[in-house]
């Protein structure tokens, strides 16, 4: 008997306990308390393997290996002062002698028994003695955990701790090892982000156990942790204090990142020999690594400063500046010549000499790094890291050094040249002495070139820590632990070199031809225009540079950033052939499944089913082979291999049991309904049919398409026939299996034993032989087959209905008696013919009886199995083209197509369940919904809608299907929703929405998937066949209710939360539930679980409710325990719900060394809840995921993946493909899936391959789960500068030496935000985040210890996506400011009349449009649409976003990206912002809107309006309209788009009583002065306040280049004033100083205003009045003194607006530079009073014109047509939401 066929533990069946008692912490005298059975476990019992022997788990030979294995004490010296119990351990031992807690001991055990039984079951072959642990398998385990360890004890030089004898049998020494490092690990609480301290602790302590193994006699009896939670108080509390004391000093972040030291700094501390000469062991606590930063104490930044600067661009990534920045210079230097091509240029020797100044240019970009290198890590030099000092000076130096020579050398050259007058022998030595000085500069490129070829010998170059190689490296870069020996192997070199080659060169041909070449001669005729007449003082004399600049500086800005296009577009091409290649989209709809579903049983038993026989077959280049030619098989229809299924009905039950639970699932999610089910199900082998039983909706229209060819070829021979109506795999199918079900079917209700019983035999064998001797066609008249299809119909109906009548029956029979005998035959036969023939009773029947009239019997209504196969025969009878829309609900069919697909790409193959990778899913939970509750689906918003309703008609067919599995359930009335079926109906909602109940569930799917799978693996012949029969007559779920005519009344709200009503658990033995729960645990950390109890928050009664319904959930949370005054204790604790005892029982308590979050909340959450996980890999969920049953038996799969090389590594992260499924909602919810759909499908796919630089972008990625537990976990926590936390593990993952890779065949659901404003803030994070890795080492490091191609990857995926789109901004600004400079000043003019500057004109203004619409940035989302649903639905999806102002939308973004993305490199300020996750369909305020987005986009969409304006009136070119529209109307568009936008997207946006509404709010928002305590969100002062914080926390830098930016506002005066008709041409520079008693005046005016009314307006009224008409009189006997006594004109006043408001604006946002020097002044005051006005004055422009629409009729409903169009091609009725007019009944 085998092993894993033992017999099987009843369900529930064991007791469950442990060892140990209660775990409240260790105690003085015991620490280990006798052991008691009340104890709960987590996964296995190993505890308490006494208590519970006959536990599933324990019953499995590896377990009790492992557990045997850790039970050999032996000999080891017992710890003094510590009773040694029975049944302790090594993990015991260790505890006690460590100092470790208890519940740690406890998890870590459970840990390493789990890990290493898995890992033993995966051996092929597998040992002789399964219940002993393998060597092997434990020191491969060894070896992997302690790699990082071992690489670092390398690095530093150090003999490692681990001590190994040669002797084969030393597994006890191993496990000690590995254990002692899992329990610091288990233990280490925050310090896990610090990896190399791990390692520092881990090689004292091993070497303190080494002592105790070897009886050291000079050694200390114990070590120093020993005692009750010693290694927390003395080793792990101490290093958390100082962390904690540096976060104090980042002032929550706000401080400089290189005022404190963050976990990187702490982490790279360890990176040197100082730690052991500082530190020591036991630790030091004087060391200065203790104390925080002073004047003379304290250890500063470690390895790395983030100074914030926006040259943190250019040093992070010099090489690529440097690129673009030399051929630049290049190509103007041969673009100068003028001909019509550059080769012709460079024939010329001037020119190739002229293009030797790169090499100076070179020079000087060298010193700039060492400059900027120098004033940003100045701080890292120190006594003991004086040589980093030495190479800063040194570099700068060489870089002066080497520009000089070039600059020497090449004056020489020319004054050789110009004194000989031409190319002399003398000049062509100085020449050649040039190159070979530049050979010299330019060798370390060479040789860096030479081992790019060679890659292997770079890796080997960088990871050895020979002195001699580290001495050689020293003068190119900092010698560190992470970022060696990240080269790939020479074929992927070959791949991404040859993409970036392609795109390179398409880039520089398209600068060249089309950007540079067209600019130099108009550059060179303006440069030649002399005696301009400037329309104002000119300060720069008789020259045009300041005009040339401005004509250049766009197309310098364009060139800079259009490399982003251009990989854009070469992403999309490489992309799709990569998509191609994988046969993505093959399978895209319905149809396409439809003929591709024969070939679908054999390959999901090709890919998802194991088997062993082929386990040594495949890898082998044979197996691949044989693998590859069975996938073209499957894929193009070769061989029918669906034949074997057919001959194999084992093979067609397991795949049928597979296909049936997909379809069961679908129903218990509700998108598909009762009666679907049926179409789609596979019905079981039943009535002896002898083909396929394919799902009816395959069959829909075939067997009336046979009848049809019958009717038509009269004639024909069989054969003829057979095969016209045989081609098609269905009809045949269709027609045999009607032929067998009707012959069954009628002699099963004529009675046994009567004459019409064996009449029908007869009939059936007459017909049966004329088939089969090939005589059917000349026997019988296929004409008269359609009468006989018409009384079968009307048989079938008659036995489907709940009364049914059988003397109607009896007449249909004898109808079809009489069609047969009369109609049917071709030769009429006589009475007597038919008697003999056995066709006719023997007995004549009378006219009064009918021939069946008693011998008809029905079967019994219970006769469930009878019925099913009646109502299917009634579908394959009368189906028509109708089916095809099956199933109707698009969620449906779009799962079904692509999970079909899926099975014909290239996937690993699947293990049996024992031998497959154990994993873990973690998501992280704040207090987010679970569940909504009652209130919240009832609730109504202010248009009388509630979300129930909304969520009614967004999913109606979800819904109608939900109300009809309610009615079959018990409910009578609509009314009991809200009663007896409430709970189904809080989840039915939920399900819906971004919550945590809809991801639990859908992670539980991996739970149920494997025990399904377990079951299949592991089930004989004989059970399948059983089982097949056993699920045949349980029914289907909607025809049991039809027929039986009642419900069950069972309650399904927890059943079908956790999967487990699935139909196949009735034939589970007991093994697949521990075979499930060794192979898989989830984990939610639901950081304030304990709080959310003790409050009795509803939410902590959902997440006890997701408990109890999922076996496979654990829930971690710290639990703050209170011990007295000011004193708190810090637990991780982990619970479970226990089945048997009914309630929630506590698994492990793990004390912490204070409160967990230290950094970013969110990864300190998952950090402290990973102590809990299980298995090889571990998958971070999100809480706005989703999962999906189909998906998740891809799983074993795609595990498999890491025992594959994809390059010359194995992957360390498993990118999988994400499904968005909140594109329905709305408009803007389905232009976000778009987007993010096209950058997690196509673009990871060429992240991946070919260009090898994918990070972690989405949480589905699934990690090697131990290759990270040692290397700092899934994410960084450092407070800011990790903000954006999860891409830190991908660049982690890089710099480690880890492989990422993406797989598309397997996918993850993910939600995304719906409204506007929660993008917006999506968006702003993202950004900020983005700015902050600017900043980081990661990004440093990247960008220069990848080889050029990859940083290039790199950084055009990243950060450089954000600085290119923030390019394009500048560019449009740039544009307009360079032509109104050019129009104010009276260059404009002079240029007019000169062709080449036109063209110049016209190029700039060709780019920028292009750039603007982004159309280029669009490709990678239409490309990927048409791959997967072919190219002209992605057409037509594109034009009708384009038709709901998709790119509007999109510009949008790219204003708030710009905007957070620049803010935050200058200024800092990123923060978490917490987006909300609900569904959007309330209208939001103007206030709210304008405090959002009035910095962002209003502020600067006014400034490009009031420049356009300008020009328009100044301009002499823009006098010529087409003109001005051709070079203005993108701007205008994005002027337009950023106003409009928050009224397009924001429901009720063009209502006009909420247009009136949000006016009046919004004044009452700028007139609230407010409290101390008063929120942004009811003041405009607070607000105003807020906004200014990124100014407090910038540094001097960056407050002097925020005044710079300002001073652009002053501009507007300066030019305008010399416009006005008052200065009559007057260009001397006193006209605008003169002009600045304008800004006196106004800002006069309107403080004596103001004091008026703050002094009089209250009590005495007429003294304000009065002070007013005094100021109306003043103003306008001014105004008339100007038109009578000057050249002043009316239009003047206007111009003077546009003068003097921009010029306001700048000095409040100088002021506000300036706060810390004003604050304390009155001029402060005036600040802010005016700041107000200017607000207010802001709002009105914005309003104004949305106003003007508002009341225009026709677009508030054109505006509800383009928000919620998607929505309506759903059925969503949203008129009648948005007014709550409803028609239905609102449930």
């Amino acid at each position: 008997m085998n092993l894993r066929q033992r017999p099987a533990v009843p369900r529930g069946g064991p007791g469950y306990g442990s060892v140990y008692g209660p775990n409240h912490g260790l105690d003085g005298s015991a620490p280990f308390p006798t052991p008691v059975s009340s104890e709960s476990f987590n996964i296995i019992p190993v505890h308490s393997h006494l208590a519970v022997a006959d536990h599933h788990s324990l019953r499995c030979p590896e377990v009790r290996a492992v557990a045997g294995a850790l039970r050999n004490v032996g000999d080891l010296r017992m710890p003094p002062f510590v009773p040694w119990r029975e049944g302790m351990d090594l993990l015991d031992w260790l505890g006690v002698s460590f100092g470790f807690q208890r519940d740690n001991v406890r998890n870590q055990r459970e840990h390493l028994v789990l890990y290493i039984a898995n890992a033993q079951m995966r051996l092929h072959p597998p040992p002789v003695d399964v219940d002993v642990l393998d060597l092997n398998v434990l020191r491969r385990f060894r070896r992997k955990l302690l790699h990082n360890y071992t690489s670092w004890c390398s690095y530093l030089g150090r003999k490692s701790s681990v001590l190994l004898r040669s002797r084969r049998d030393d597994s006890r020494r191993e496990l000690l090892y590995t254990s002692l490092y899992l329990l610091v690990w288990g233990e280490a609480a925050n310090l896990r982000f610090v990896p190399e301290c791990i390692c520092y602790i881990f090689h004292h302590m091993a070497k303190e156990l080494n002592a105790i193994l070897d009886d050291y006699v000079d050694g200390p009896p114990t070590p120093f942790t020993c005692g009750e939670n010693g290694f927390l108080i003395h080793v792990v509390t101490p290093i958390y204090r100082i962390i904690s004391a540096e976060v104090d000093r980042s002032r929550n972040g706000t401080a400089p990142h290189s005022a404190w030291r963050n976990y990187d700094d702490i982490n790279e501390y360890f990176w040197s020999h100082r730690c052991f000469r500082r530190l020591g062991w036991p630790l030091n606590l004087n060391s200065k690594f203790f104390q925080t930063k002073g004047k003379d104490k304290g250890v500063g930044k470690t390895g790395f400063v983030e100074q914030r600067s926006f040259w943190n661009i250019f040093r992070s990534f010099d090489r690529l500046w440097v690129m673009h920045i030399l051929f630049l210079q290049a190509a103007i230097i041969v673009a100068w010549e003028g001909t019509e091509f550059p080769w012709t240029s460079l024939e010329s020797r001037d020119v190739q000499v002229r293009l030797f100044t790169v090499f100076i240019t070179w020079g000087c970009l060298r010193f700039l790094q060492s400059v900027l290198d120098a004033g940003t890590q100045y701080s890292l030099v120190t006594r003991e890291t004086w040589l980093v000092g030495v190479r800063m000076v040194l570099k700068s130096i060489v870089a002066i050094v080497w520009t000089v020579v070039f600059g020497v050398f090449y004056g020489r050259i020319w004054s050789q040249r110009n004194h000989d007058g031409r190319w002399s022998d003398e000049a062509n030595r100085r020449l050649v002495a040039f190159l070979e000085a530049a050979l010299v500069f330019i060798f370390p490129e060479l040789l860096a070139l030479a081992l790019f070829i060679v890659p292997w010998i770079r890796n080997f170059l960088e990871e050895t820590n020979f002195i001699l190689f580290y001495i050689l490296t020293w003068w190119f870069q900092s010698r560190t632990f992470v970022g060696r020996g990240l080269r790939e192997g020479l074929v992927e070199n070959i791949r991404y070199t040859s993409f970036w080659v392609a795109v390179l060169a398409s880039k520089f041909t398209f600068s060249y031809f089309l950007q540079i070449k067209p600019m130099v001669a108009p550059t060179k005729a303006v440069l030649n225009l002399r005696n301009v007449s400037y329309n104002w003082h000119e300060f720069f004399g008789n020259t045009n540079r300041v005009a040339v600049f401005f004509l250049w500086l766009p197309v310098v800005l364009i060139y800079l950033m259009d490399l982003q296009i251009w990989y854009s577009i070469f992403t999309s091409i490489v992309g799709a052939i990569v998509g191609l290649f994988s046969h993505l989209g093959e399978i895209r709809n319905m149809e396409q499944l439809r003929l591709r579903f024969q070939f679908f049983a054999s390959a999901i038993q090709f890919n998802l089913m194991p088997k062993e026989q082929l386990l040594n077959a495949r890898g082998t280049l044979l197996g691949r082979l044989h693998d590859a030619i069975h996938l073209l098989k499957l894929r193009y229809g070769l061989g029918r291999p669906f034949m074997k299924i057919e001959s194999n009905q084992v093979e067609g039950k397991k795949f049928a049991l597979l296909w049936n639970e997909i379809i069961k699932t679908f129903r218990e999610e509700d998108i598909i309904s009762d009666r679907e089910v049926e179409l789609l199900e596979l019905t079981p082998n039943m009535w002896n049919i002898r083909v396929i039983r394919w799902p009816c909706f395959l069959l829909c229209n075939e067997l009336l398409l046979a009848l049809s060819h019958a009717a038509e070829l009269v004639d024909a021979p069989d054969q003829w026939l057979w095969y016209k109506i045989g081609k098609n795999e269905y009809r045949r199918c269709a027609i045999v299996e009607a032929y067998d079900s009707i012959k069954y079917m009628l002699i099963q209700i004529v009675k046994h034993g009567t004459e019409e019983h064996s009449i029908v035999r007869h009939v059936f064998l007459e017909i049966d032989s004329a088939l089969n001797i090939g005589n059917f066609t000349k026997t019988y008249k296929t004409t008269a087959l359609p009468q006989l299809h018409a009384k079968l119909v009307t048989l079938v109906e008659l036995l489907t209905k709940p009364n049914k009548d059988v003397n109607k029956a009896v007449n249909v029979l004898q109808a079809l008696y009489e069609i047969y005998i009369r109609d049917f035959p071709k030769v009429k036969r006589t009475m007597e013919q038919l008697r003999e023939d056995g066709l006719m009773p023997l007995k004549p029947v009378t006219s009064r009886e009918l021939l069946f009239e008693n011998a008809v019997q029905l079967p019994d209504i219970a006769d469930v199995s009878f019925y099913r196969q009646v109502q299917r025969l009634q579908t394959i009878l009368t189906s028509r083209d109708s089916m095809h829309n099956i199933p109707r609900n698009f969620e449906a069919r779009r799962r079904l197509a692509f999970f079909s697909n899926s099975l014909f790409m290239n996937m690993p193959h699947a293990p049996p369940v024992e031998k497959m990778m154990a994993f873990s899913v973690l998501t992280p939970y704040y207090n987010e919904e679970v569940l909504y509750s009652k209130e919240q689906l009832r609730t109504e918003n202010e248009d009388g809608i509630s979300t129930l309703f909304y969520l009614q008609k967004i999913y109606e067919d979800d819904w109608g299907n939900f109300i009809e599995r309610m009615r079959r359930q018990g409910m009578v009335g609509d009314e009991e929703i809200w009663t007896k079926k409430l709970r189904d109906l809080r989840l039915w909602a939920s399900y819906r929405g971004q919550t945590l109940s809809r991801t639990v569930r859908g992670m539980m799917y991996y739970y149920k998937a494997l025990k399904m799978l377990a079951f299949l693996d592991s089930a004989s012949e004989m059970e399948i066949r059983e089982g097949a029969q056993k699920l045949a007559s349980v029914g289907s779920v909607g025809l049991d209710g039809i027929l039986n005519g009642h419900s069950s009344g069972i309650q399904e709200s927890s059943w079908s939360l956790s999967g487990a009503n699935s139909d196949a658990s009735i034939l589970f033995k007991g093994h697949e539930y521990g075979s499930a729960l060794m192979k898989y645990t989830y984990v939610v950390a639901c950081q304030i679980y304990g709080t959310q109890k003790a409050k009795k928050d509803p939410r902590a009664e959902d997440i006890l409710y997701l408990m109890k319904c999922n076996e496979a959930l654990r829930v971690a949370y710290v639990d703050e325990v209170h011990k007295g005054r000011n004193e708190v204790e810090y637990y991780s604790v982990l619970v479970k719900y226990d089945q048997q005892l009914q309630k929630e029982v506590e698994i492990y308590r793990v004390r912490l060394p204070g409160p967990l979050k230290l950094g970013e909340g969110k990864p300190e959450n998952q950090n402290h809840a990973i102590i809990f996980t299980r298995g090889d890999a571990v998958q971070t969920i999100d809480m706005n995921q989703d999962n999906f049953f189909e998906e998740a038996l891809k799983m074993r799969n795609l595990l498999e993946e890491y025992n594959t090389y994809y390059g010359i590594r194995k992957p360390t992260i498993l990118g999988v493909r994400e499904h968005i499924f909140t594109g329905s909602v709305s408009s803007l919810a389905w232009f976000m899936s778009a987007q993010e759909t096209s950058f997690v499908t196509l673009g990871q796919r060429v992240l991946a391959n070919p260009l090898k630089v994918r990070m972690h972008y989405g949480h589905p990625d699934v990690f090697d789960r131990l290759w990270f537990l040692t290397r700092g976990g899934i994410s960084k926590a450092s407070r800011v500068i990790n903000i954006s936390e999860d891409i830190y593990a991908g660049f982690n993952c890089t710099l480690r030496g880890g492989n990422v890779t993406h797989h598309e065949y397997i996918q993850v659901g993910k939600g995304r935000d719906v409204g506007l404003n929660q993008i917006s803030m999506f968006e702003a994070k993202v950004a900020s985040g983005n700015g902050e890795q600017v900043l980081s080492r990661d990004v440093y490091r990247l960008g220069h210890r990848l080889d050029f191609f990859r940083m290039l990857s790199f950084y055009y995926s990243t950060v450089g996506f954000f600085f290119n789109t923030m390019t394009v901004i500048l560019t449009v600004f740039a544009f307009l400011w360079g032509r109104l400079y050019l129009a104010l000043s009276g260059l404009e003019k002079a240029m007019k009349n000169n062709s080449n500057n036109n063209k110049a004109l016209g190029a700039i203004l060709n780019q920028q449009f292009i750039i603007q619409l982004g159309l280029f940035t669009a490709l990678p989302m239409i490309v990927e649409n048409s791959l997967e649903h072919g190219f002209l639905p992605a057409v037509w999806d594109f034009l009708t976003m384009q038709f709901q102002l998709a790119s509007v939308f999109y510009t949008f973004s790219m204003g708030t990206r710009t905007h957070f993305f620049g803010r935050t490199i200058l200024h800092g300020g990123a923060k978490y912002r917490a987006t909300g996750r609900g569904f959007v369909v309330q209208h939001k305020s103007f206030a709210e809107n304008y405090r959002l987005y009035a910095r962002s986009h209003f502020v600067k969409a006014i400034e490009l309006g009031v420049i356009l304006t300008v020009y328009a009136s100044h301009s002499v070119v823009a006098k010529d309209t087409f003109v001005y529209i051709a070079m203005s109307i993108s701007s205008w568009f994005l002027v337009v788009s950023w106003f409009m936008a928050p009224f397009v997207f924001n429901p009720s946006g063009f209502d006009w009583l909420k247009t009136v509404y949000d006016f009046e709010d919004f004044m009452n928002w700028i007139w609230y002065r407010g409290e101390i305590f008063t929120k942004a969100e009811q003041s405009w002062e607070t607000w105003w306040y807020e906004e200014q914080d990124h100014l407090r926390t910038t540094g001097l830098w960056g407050k002097l280049l925020e005044i710079i930016l300002d001073l652009r506002f002053f501009f507007f005066q300066y030019g305008i004033v010399y416009q006005l008709g008052i200065s009559a041409g007057n260009t001397a520079i006193s006209v605008y100083l003169l002009s600045w008693i304008g800004i006196v005046a106004g800002v006069g005016t309107y403080m004596i205003i103001a004091y008026a009314q703050d002094k009089y307006a209250a009590k005495e009224h007429i003294y304000y009045r009065l002070v007013q008409l005094l100021v109306i009189t003043v103003t306008v006997l001014v105004i008339i003194v100007f038109l009578e006594f000057t050249h002043f004109q009316f239009f003047d006043i206007i111009a003077c607006l546009m003068a003097f408001i921009p010029t306001g604006w700048g000095l409040i946002s100088i002021a506000q530079v300036l706060r810390p020097f004003l604050q304390s002044t009155v001029v402060w005051d005036t600040v802010v009073s005016l700041a107000r006005l200017y607000d207010m004055l802001f709002g009105v422009i914005v309003m104004a014109p949305m106003a003007l629409l508002a009341w225009l009729p026709g677009f508030q409903s054109m505006q509800t047509r383009i928000l919620f169009n998607q929505a309506f091609s759903r059925g969503l009725q949203i008129s009648r939401i948005l007014t709550g007019k409803r028609s239905n009944v609102d449930l």
